[in-house]
């Protein structure tokens, strides 16, 4: 019987598109597409949610690509505005599951630790979860194994007999499997719903 559910955040309960910012930024879709594809990168940015200094990142950045500075400090000087907004089909999910009373639910989210103080000021239905582990905080990100078995560990998670993992990312869905946990890749809020309901939850 399930009694953990462990969510992940960005574009499972937030949306997250650097291209909502970037297409303001650039004339053209292909110039989106290049600065996004060969600049900024998710492997560069992923670096910041493992725990490097946005200044540290962006220095990185621009030394390597000098003739997109200005679109570089854009990146992190706006980056709020790659922030979409509520998913709201999952956020009403995750009221439901703590309206139940039935569940422990935690977070497990790849975040640079500088950020996310915004989201959570932003974001009230965060307050609904019991903790949220913040890739940025503890120097580890999914999919690193070292990151679940820190959760695991951290929260008493017993093995993971009872646990549910969501997740939009396969690659985090498929590490989450090999550590033994139970993980839906979460592809919308009804498939989502269907899925759970597959596991008796709702």
């Amino acid at each position: 019987m399930t009694h953990t559910i462990i969510f992940d955040l960005g574009n499972v309960l937030i949306g997250w598109q650097p291209r909502a910012l970037f297409e303001k930024v650039f004339d053209t879709k292909e110039g989106v597409d290049y600065f996004l594809q060969n600049v900024a990168t998710l492997e560069w940015n992923e670096k910041q949610d493992a725990g490097r200094t946005i200044a540290e990142g962006t220095r990185e950045l621009i030394e390597q690509h000098p003739d997109f500075e200005r679109e570089i400090r854009i990146y992190y000087d706006r980056w709020t505005e790659t922030i979409t907004g509520p998913i709201a089909g999952t956020v009403e999910i995750l009221r439901e599951l703590h309206a139940s009373g039935k569940y422990r639910l935690l977070a497990l989210t790849n975040w640079s630790h500088e950020l996310f103080p915004w989201a959570r000021q932003t974001f009230d239905f965060l307050e609904l979860f019991e903790a949220i582990m913040v890739s940025g905080e503890v120097g580890l990100q999914k999919p690193d194994p070292a990151i679940y078995r820190l959760l695991h560990d951290t929260y008493d998670l017993k093995g993971y007999a009872d646990c549910v993992f969501i997740d939009d990312n396969l690659r985090n869905v498929e590490a989450a499997r090999r550590e033994g946990l139970d993980a839906i890749r979460f592809k919308g809020a009804e498939a989502l719903r269907g899925e759970l309901r597959e596991r008796g939850i709702l």
